[in-house]
Formats: structure tokens, sequence, C-alpha cells
């Protein structure tokens, strides 16, 4: 159980952001134990267990299924390329994955309904960003991910390009006053993810890249204004408490049960 504890991640949440998001805040005000850090806390630790035990067990099934499927020339080449060339092509390939899938989670119900526990969150912070259901990370970092492992990208690059990458996701999300300038339209930045979160009409469905947010002004989601959102979180209640959360994406709506209800009534 130990070895699955991320001990460097409980060292730059806690010892490092935190404390920097009180020093310089964005916001203004927040309390050190803010609304649903509890639930956060337990995603944080028992969520992340779950996706890395079964993240690893898709892994070693498609990893059988790369060894057939692609080809051997592909990865001899790939691994052959300098470290700094694959760690920055694992970026581009990973991200373009993410914006694909985290699109999907926008536009399809029932993947939204996962997806929608993540953008429950009401106060942002470095913290929130591991307020995710295991099924929703588990499809977005196999979306991101696989396609890396298949093209044989070697084990440093990846290892590097991880460490970027969960380093950015906890700046896009924390409540650090910091700014990107120019580059916000290249790399994702908290500006830029923030306003994902955004419960305003005009950010619905917008900023979807991880890291660079150049796919967004590509594809024609960007959206990025100079001021800085007001309130987050979702339209339609989402439960506070962790087991609930978890079990959200399983349960029927109110409108769908209702819908369920005239559609046996009317037989």
């Amino acid at each position: 159980m130990a070895e699955f504890v991320d001990w460097k991640a409980i060292v730059i949440v806690f010892f490092i952001f935190l404390p920097i998001e009180h020093l310089v805040p964005m916001h203004d005000g927040r309390r050190y134990w803010r609304q649903g850090m509890a639930t956060d806390l337990l995603h944080f630790f028992v969520t992340g267990l779950v996706f890395k035990v079964a993240f690893m067990a898709v892994l070693a099934v498609a990893m059988a299924g790369f060894t057939w499927g692609v080809p051997a020339e592909v990865g001899e080449a790939v691994g052959a390329q300098p470290v700094w060339l694959q760690t920055l092509e694992i970026i581009v390939v990973a991200d373009l994955g993410f914006y694909a899938s985290h699109r999907l989670m926008h536009r399809i119900p029932w993947l939204w309904k996962f997806h929608s526990i993540h953008h429950s969150i009401v106060e942002l912070d470095a913290l929130a960003a591991h307020r995710v259901h295991p099924l929703d990370q588990l499809f977005l970092k196999s979306a991101s991910l696989l396609p890396v492992y298949a093209l044989g990208f070697g084990v440093l690059p990846i290892v590097i390009a991880n460490l970027i990458y969960y380093w950015q996701a906890l700046i896009i999300h924390s409540n650090i006053r910091v700014g990107f300038g120019p580059l916000d339209r290249i790399i994702a930045s908290p500006r830029f993810h923030h306003w994902h979160h955004a419960k305003e009409r005009a950010a619905v469905d917008k900023n979807f890249a991880g890291q660079l947010s150049f796919l967004d002004v590509v594809f024609g989601t960007m959206y990025m204004p100079e001021r800085m959102p007001s309130t987050y979180g979702t339209s339609e209640p989402v439960p506070e408490l962790y087991h609930e959360q978890l079990a959200y994406p399983f349960r029927r709506s109110k409108k769908e049960a209702g819908a369920l209800s005239q559609s046996e009534a009317s037989k």
C-alpha cells in the first residue's frame, strides 16, 4: 500500500502550492479549510490509488496488443531520438489525446456525468485538481498516454513529460496570482483553465487542452477574457460527499427518471 502513496505529490501540494496560494492569491479571502476540502483530500489519497491500480491493469493489457499492432521499426525510430525531442513529442501526442477525449466528455451525456464531478469544484486550488472520478481519470489518461506507449517512447522522456504534466495541472487549477502573458495562447495557464471551470454561459465547453492551449485556438474552442471568472461549478447539483460522488454517475437524474416513468406509463 505504501508504495502507491505519492509522497512527492504530498510535499508539492501541501508544502509548496497551498502556502503560496495564500501568500499571492488570485482570489482573495479564501479560507485554509475551504468548502469541499475533506472530499478533495479523499480524492487525493483514495482516488489516486484506485486510478494507479486500474491504469496499470489497462496498460498491461494494451502493451500485449502493441507488440503485434505497432511495427517494431516505429518504436526503434521513436526511441532513438534525443530525450528532449521525445519529451516534446510526448506532450503534443498526449495533449491531442487529452483534448479529444476531454471534449467528448463534455459532449456525451453519460461521460459528462463522470466528468461533472471534477467540474463541481466551486473554489479552485491545487488540491481541487485531484477531484476526479476514477473512471473519468482512467478514460482521459488512457486516451492521452496509451498512444505514447504504443509509439515506443523511452521511459525517461515519459517520466519527464508526466512530471511536467503534473506540475502544470496543479498550476492551472491553483489560486495563485500568476500569468503567462502572450504565452497564454500557446501554453495552458491558470487564466486559460479557470475559464474552463467558469460558471458562465459564454465559457461552457471551451478551453479543453490540458497543456497546449494553442489546440483550442486551432479547433476554435478558445475563450479567455482578460478578467478572471467570479464563480465556478456546475449548473446541476453534484453531491458533496466522497462516496456519493463515486456513485453519482450511475444514478438516474430526476429528469431521466421522469422520462422513464412517462415511457413506462405510455406502454
